[in-house]
């Protein structure tokens, strides 16, 4: 009789609330589950961003303690940062500053084979490089996958930027959780 007694002191008292908290749960997650699959880690990246919006909402709302908003800044900026890097944005950056025309065309060997001819309409990618000078260096003293061959394509050493800046943003993220994320409790 005393185990019901304390359980009912504790935790029974409150089953209400947390009935109704749980089907709010039900509620808010409900199409983050409805859309989650296991092939892709973008779906991990979009369950963490949904529960980092929460939780920066709930904690920075309540300011509770002295760390609050700054916490809640903190998570926002990991949303931010796990929103660009599921868009791909670091990636797919360096093709603001060139356009090429592509065209398929068969070969004269064999009407089975399609030949790519790539036309380079424009480019800019020296502003791309200034916009990151630390890292084009970084590119030109061997870091990432270039080759010293290529060191004279600047198509290949923009997307090697590219590719290095989605690690970075990738670095980012966690090591801002990994410094945090058992601070974040109200």
């Amino acid at each position: 009789m005393s185990k019901i007694l304390l359980w009912w002191k504790f935790d029974g008292r409150y089953m209400h609330r947390d009935f109704i908290h749980g089907v709010k749960n039900l509620f808010y997650w409900f199409s983050i589950i409805w859309k989650d699959r296991n092939w892709d880690h973008s779906f991990i990246l979009q369950m963490l961003a949904h529960k980092l919006k929460a939780q920066a909402k709930y904690i920075g709302g309540r300011n509770f303690h002295t760390t609050a908003k700054r916490d809640s800044e903190i998570m926002l900026t990991c949303v931010r940062l796990i929103e660009k890097l599921d868009s791909g944005y670091y990636e797919l950056e360096y093709f603001e500053y060139h356009e090429s025309d592509i065209q398929f065309e068969p070969t004269c060997k064999s009407s089975d084979l399609i030949e790519v001819k790539i036309n380079q309409v424009f480019e800019k990618f020296d502003e791309y490089f200034a916009k990151y000078p630390l890292i084009y260096k970084r590119v030109m003293n061997g870091e990432g996958w270039l080759k010293i061959e290529d060191k004279n394509d600047k198509h290949r050493i923009a997307s090697c930027i590219s590719h290095m800046n989605h690690d970075r943003a990738k670095k980012l993220l966690f090591k801002l959780m990994e410094r945090n994320i058992e601070g974040w409790w109200d």
